[in-house]
């Protein structure tokens, strides 16, 4: 969520639907700058099927309470995969609007699923790849999912209204929460963010987190790169000062 969570400016949500009206479990979600995706509903017939190889194959006794922990070594079977690719250019200065390239692997799967934005916060949006998915089209400001299978893989693009300018020079990139929940426990999740930016119009100030085991950043001059895999709720800070 954005700062104080009133900033929170535009959402999408992945949402799948459950065989009947029992909404059983909450599979996870994370945010993007103002970006966010959910993963829920499972029906009681499907988790219950699920119960000995529950999302990525994962013991649910095993789930992260809350707490945000950074894993050093990562799990030996695939967990779910949310890359962010981020151009921020010169009109985003005035703007606020960036180029989203975002795409996700080891999905869990789901019979039907959505990604929804928040009107007038997203434009341009398209579905580039869907691979073991029955069907992904765009339906207003939403991508429309059925029958998401083991091994999906999706891949979106969009511009989004999501780089704030916070005054006196000073800009905001906020990332989070990212979030792979169950019932009340998380399991593990990876994000990479890819960021690019004008050089010789901003400035890197500052990253939040900041480098430790589990979360890796490298910053070149009008790049900066993350990598994590962490249980947990997850927001990240990215502050940038105008040349």
């Amino acid at each position: 969520m954005a700062q104080g969570g009133s900033l929170l400016l535009m959402n999408t949500y992945l949402r799948s639907f459950p065989l009947n009206d029992k909404k059983l479990t909450h599979l996870g979600r994370s945010l993007l700058s103002v970006f966010a995706l959910l993963f829920a509903l499972l029906t009681p017939s499907h988790a219950g099927a699920q119960s000995d190889i529950d999302l990525s194959m994962e013991s649910a006794h095993n789930v992260n309470e809350g707490v945000l922990k950074f894993l050093e070594k990562a799990p030996t079977k695939p967990v779910h995969h949310h890359h962010n690719q981020i151009l921020i250019d010169q009109n985003s200065l005035s703007s606020g609007w960036v180029s989203l390239k975002q795409c996700h692997t080891h999905l869990d799967p789901v019979p039907r699923a959505q990604i929804t934005f928040r009107e007038g916060f997203v434009r341009d949006l398209k579905v580039d790849i869907s691979t073991k998915i029955e069907q992904a089209w765009i339906e207003g400001a939403s991508v429309q999912l059925t029958n998401v299978e083991p091994g999906a893989r999706l891949c979106l693009s969009a511009q989004i209204r999501a780089f704030r300018d916070t005054g006196n020079g000073y800009f905001n990139l906020t990332n989070g929460p990212y979030m792979r929940k169950f019932l009340d426990g998380y399991y593990p999740m990876r994000v990479t963010l890819a960021i690019d930016y004008p050089p010789q119009m901003l400035e890197l100030i500052d990253i939040a987190p900041q480098v430790q085991p589990g979360f890796k950043i490298d910053t070149h001059k009008g790049a900066i790169r993350i990598d994590t895999v962490f249980e947990g709720e997850l927001q990240t800070l990215i502050q940038f000062e105008k040349l």
